[in-house]
């Protein structure tokens, strides 16, 4: 053993040594050295270079750093973070053929040919999780295929959403905290934003995170037909919004695009939401109110209640309400911009 090791040294660079796996840890401004470990002969990697020893062994395969922007990964179980298993770094291509595998728990989530799986129930073959209308409604293929080729364009007509690029004009402001670091644009949909994002060049790590494989489905579409999109800072991840699988406070901006009517409980998603954000992050949404008038009288109120009951969703909140839910859920310095029925609000963690 110590003659392999004497070899070792002579023909690699302590540099080129490393772990057989990678551990995905809280973004630093410079890579985390890993401890140096010799299994045998062999050390492994994620690059398949080989280096002949004498007397002549196995080959050694010494493998490339992960990237540590992709380090705000968790475990959906345990929120402790994932190892990448197969390519060593996460972006729109590499999905297949890759598995996140948690420590702590041993669950491991695999990527296919578009997304990576994070929810709780991912692997299982049996047992699957029945989410309310409003959220199984988004996985049917007909819907996720319509979406964005007419349904998104309706919101300016009946509910005074300006548009994207304009939608994504009014968040800039909002999102100055988060400029060069990473953004999670949460129900995603399409990924009509999460492809803003990424093109805007503004943001390190765009994540498009939807429950809809669906949905996904057609944003890695979109994706495909533009030869020059920048697929190097986008990930897919399908995931619940009641369990992000992100590490606490490792997220700088969360967007949320006409999504709060789609989510059962909305405190639930904004408590998660205000979990990963780290100290300082913003949360940016935007959807349609219930207020004014008509908010105030009983029959209408009842109406509400009865549908919300019955789809499991808040379909229609308040200024008010949305204020409240983000105090209620740890945020602060609530702000909002209002067109007809569209608002858009933002708040951020304290710091």
């Amino acid at each position: 053993m110590a003659s392999v090791i004497s070899n070792l040294s002579s023909v690699l660079l302590p540099s080129q040594l490393s772990n057989s796996r990678r551990c995905f840890f809280k973004p630093c401004a410079r890579p985390r050295l890993f401890n140096k470990r010799i299994f045998a002969v062999k050390v492994r990697a994620s690059s398949t270079a080989f280096i002949d020893t004498k007397p002549p062994t196995e080959p050694i395969v010494v493998e490339n750093e992960v990237s540590s922007s992709k380090s705000i990964l968790a475990c959906p179980i345990c929120f402790k973070s994932l190892m990448l298993i197969g390519n060593h770094v996460l972006s729109v291509e590499s999905a297949a053929g890759s598995t996140l595998l948690c420590n702590t728990c041993k669950k491991s989530f695999n990527g296919n040919q578009t997304h990576y799986d994070m929810t709780v129930a991912s692997g299982t073959k049996d047992y699957g999780v029945q989410m309310p209308i409003s959220t199984e409604f988004f996985r049917f293929p007909l819907i996720s295929f319509l979406y964005e080729r007419g349904w998104r364009q309706s919101f300016s007509i009946w509910g005074g959403f300006p548009g994207p690029e304009k939608e994504f004009e009014l968040m800039r402001d909002f999102l100055k905290p988060a400029l060069d670091g990473n953004i999670v644009d949460a129900s995603c949909g399409s990924g009509l934003f999460s492809r803003l994002f990424a093109q805007s060049g503004l943001f390190s790590l765009v994540i498009a995170l939807d429950y809809s494989e669906n949905m996904l489905q057609q944003c890695y579409e979109f994706i495909k037909q533009e030869e020059t999109f920048p697929k190097e800072n986008l990930i897919l991840v399908r995931a619940d919004i009641s369990r992000l699988p992100f590490v606490s406070s490792s997220v700088d901006a969360v967007h949320a695009g006409a999504a709060l009517p789609c989510w059962p409980s909305p405190s639930t998603a904004v408590a998660e939401i205000s979990r990963v954000l780290r100290p300082g992050g913003v949360f940016v949404a935007t959807t349609v109110i219930f207020d004014g008038p008509f908010a105030f009288i009983p029959f209408l109120r009842g109406q509400r209640q009865i549908i919300e009951a019955m789809s499991g969703s808040h379909f229609f909140l308040s200024e008010r309400e949305l204020q409240d839910l983000c105090t209620a859920c740890g945020l602060v310095g609530f702000t909002s911009i209002r067109n007809g029925l569209f608002v858009m609000i933002s708040a951020s963690k304290p710091i």
